[in-house]
């Protein structure tokens, strides 16, 4: 009895693309990790060469998004109800919120919000000269803007789609290739074409959850080694990272009702009770003058940040200018994998809700997370306690943290909660990470079931096995590239997405039949 069951339980997965997509990332990742060096010389002179090709089409790529969901968002199709309109939301509004939030912005914010500032700052843009007050609003202004609406219109704009096939059409596959049926037709979505699609999606998802766990351990284990005075070590490595497992492992076992959701609203209030913390042990008064003076300055240079080339530069591009290029691309890989989590849990929600939501909520937490956390960075380097300039400059930004919170006033206790504070974050982004990979190779039918909690573990362990090879063998930094590689392919079908989510509101009426009465 027991074998037949978990028999049943493994032909509750798909394994024409988890296996495909699997084997992809192994084959990608061995000849990388062995020739790291070659390998990471290659695939940057690649993405180089893209992006100094087309760093117009990333910025109007992001610029088309957004412009995209303002207009289904204020257009006939924003009232659209995804499921029953009789039906109350699945959340909340601040759960919804808190969900996205920790979806869309996971622990990298804790690391960009901090240091990201001065890397602008040695090396400004507009011929500013480095360490000059003005550098300092742009870098923190800057920062900002990297957690702002362009992004976050790239990781929502092809959830219509996914919600409208799931609570409207009722169709049993949550899967890319299913929003694109409207398009191509049964015998293309059926066959290798879909496949094909499918395949990609997983590879790219995959590939990038093992980045982010590995780009994500630093954080923990830098201030856990100053926290300490201990050093870091691969085993110090594998012990964080086999805590981070077991909490994701168990968030996405119970589900989002019972894990995700609990863990997401916790961590804003823990995050909040942190802010609270550093504004009263720390300098709050500099920080919320720092705060306005650098919102005000995003504002006014909005638009120059988003349209900004350094075409007519003279000598190579600065900071600003080559890290949004870069950051678009890498945020293209991840576009899917948050589209497919928010489609799942927007039942209830009209499209102006989810796509506003997603807009709003995680840019206003950004960048007061951005403000505070900058703002302290900021504070240390003016008044001489850490010179962040020019450590940053000699070390990864990552390690430079440790030494800004130990600045301040109750340091130690401030670190333990900034880990604990990243550690859910982080955990938060990986359990939705695999709740969405088992929902999109389950076999089960996802716009009734939630994905087998088999299949969720099972990709846990993938992704915590794929990223301890690859920090241990040194795959991690190519990988990292491939990543942003694999966002071209991505950006054509979030396009071919947005037009179906479209098309099939367009052939239903959707508009008249499902809205709220």
């Amino acid at each position: 009895m027991k074998q037949r069951f978990l028999v049943n339980k493994w032909k509750m997965i798909d394994f024409r693309i988890f296996l495909p997509s699997i084997l992809l990332i192994i084959l990608i990742s061995i000849p990388f990790s062995l020739y790291e060096s070659e390998s990471l010389e290659l695939l940057n002179s690649i993405f180089d060469s893209i992006v100094n090709a087309f760093s117009w089409g990333y910025i109007w790529y992001a610029i088309i998004l957004l412009g995209a969901g303002l207009y289904l968002s204020f257009s006939k199709y924003g009232k659209v109800v995804f499921g029953d309109p009789n039906e109350k939301p699945r959340f909340t509004l601040f759960q919804y919120a808190a969900i996205l939030i920790a979806m869309g912005v996971g622990s990298t914010i804790m690391r960009t919000g901090m240091v990201q500032w001065s890397q602008v700052v040695n090396d400004p843009p507009f011929g500013l000269e480095p360490g000059s007050q003005e550098a300092l609003l742009w870098g923190n202004a800057y920062s900002m803007f990297l957690w702002s609406f362009q992004v976050f219109a790239i990781f929502v704009m092809a959830a219509p789609a996914m919600a409208y096939v799931i609570h409207v059409k009722k169709r049993p596959l949550m899967r890319i290739s299913e929003a694109c049926r409207v398009i191509f037709g049964d015998r293309f979505t059926d066959g290798i074409g879909g496949k094909v699609i499918d395949i990609l999606f997983l590879v790219s998802i995959l590939s990038g959850a093992a980045v982010t766990l590995g780009l994500g351990t630093p954080i923990i284990t830098s201030n856990l080694s100053a926290l300490l005075n201990i050093e870091i070590t691969f085993g110090l490595t594998m012990i964080v990272t086999f805590i981070w497992v077991f909490m994701f492992s168990v968030s996405a076992y119970l589900g989002i009702e019972k894990g995700i959701k609990r863990l997401s609203t916790f961590n804003i209030y823990l995050a909040g009770g942190l802010a609270v913390f550093i504004l009263v042990a720390g300098p709050g008064i500099f920080i919320l003058d720092y705060f306005t003076d650098t919102v005000g300055h995003l504002l006014n240079n909005y638009l120059k940040l988003s349209f900004y080339t350094e075409s007519v530069a003279s000598e190579t591009t600065s900071h600003i200018q080559s890290h949004m290029i870069f950051w678009f691309a890498y945020s293209a890989t991840w576009a899917m994998l948050h589209s497919v989590f928010a489609a799942k849990i927007s039942r209830g929600r009209t499209v102006k809700e989810m796509i506003l939501t997603y807009l709003l909520a995680p840019t206003a937490l950004s960048w007061i997370a951005t403000g505070i956390l900058g703002g302290l960075g900021v504070h240390s380097q003016i008044t001489g306690q850490i010179d962040v300039l020019n450590r940053i400059e000699d070390t990864e930004p990552v390690n430079v943290i440790p030494h800004i919170l130990s600045a301040l006033p109750w340091s130690s206790v401030i670190m333990i909660i900034f880990i604990v504070v990243s550690m859910i974050f982080l955990t938060t982004t990986l359990d939705s990470t695999t709740y969405t990979i088992a929902a999109y190779s389950s076999k089960r039918d996802m716009s009734r079931k939630e994905p087998s909690k088999y299949a969720r573990i099972l990709t846990a362990a993938i992704i915590t096995t794929l990223a301890l090879i690859l920090m241990q063998i040194g795959g991690l930094a190519p990988l990292e590239v491939i990543s942003g590689l694999m966002g071209l392919p991505i950006i054509i079908l979030q396009f071919l997405t947005i037009y179906a989510a479209k098309k099939m509101m367009d052939e239903d009426q959707a508009w008249i039949h499902n809205v709220r009465k």
